[in-house]
């Protein structure tokens, strides 16, 4: 397998997943900022132009974060990154929806591309809107893990995902987490995987 991710994006949740299982892949970088994301080599993988994308190894791509994921964890379940109950697997996926929909692609990219979801908003406007959405999205978070250590009580996919938005928020922007999101970052941090990962792209908490 080979993840194409950009260094702290929400592919960073995809590469730790990717350590977890201990399968071998190799890793790109792909350089957002420089808009390689629209170059032809990386459209005629994913016309999207987005990260995380995964080349499998029978070369065939997989996109979007929930579905790369999933398809980690069933194809994977010696890592036990997936409950097998239909319940617990619907709980999984609701809470990266929630991560991915609203936490990232609402709050986070208001706050910092504001002109991309409300091209007529006043930007400071839209910015304090994103973090809020962004703030309201991590106490929902909050409330999810009480009493637990991890989403669903055990890790799985779900944590991935939670874990990005929690090193943006802790990581990127110093802003202070609510206790158990703030609990379950240090428990991630602590976490092998997460170290290998977090060295891998150069990254600090």
């Amino acid at each position: 397998m080979k993840l194409l991710y950009a260094p702290g994006a929400c592919s960073l949740g995809i590469h730790l997943l990717l350590e977890e299982i201990g399968a071998p892949y190799e890793t790109e970088a792909v350089n957002l900022r420089e808009g390689a994301q629209f170059a032809p080599a990386f459209t005629a993988l994913n016309p999207k132009s987005k990260v995380p994308t995964l080349v499998r190894d029978d070369g065939s791509v997989l996109t979007e974060f929930p579905a790369i994921a999933f398809w980690l964890a069933r194809t994977h379940p010696a890592a036990k990154l997936l409950p097998e109950d239909a319940e617990g697997q619907a709980r999984a996926l609701e809470a990266m929806d929630h991560v991915v929909s609203s936490i990232h692609m609402r709050g986070f990219t208001l706050m910092f591309r504001p002109d991309s979801l409300a091209p007529t908003a006043e930007p400071e406007a839209a910015k304090a809107r994103g973090r809020e959405i962004f703030t309201r999205g991590l106490e929902v978070a909050n409330q999810a893990l009480a009493g637990k250590d991890y989403v669903l009580g055990d890790f799985s996919i779900a944590d991935a995902a939670l874990f990005y938005v929690e090193f943006w928020g802790a990581g990127r922007m110093k802003m202070a987490l609510p206790a158990n999101c703030q609990a379950h970052y240090a428990r991630m941090l602590a976490r092998p995987a997460v170290q290998r990962t977090m060295a891998a792209e150069g990254l600090e908490a």
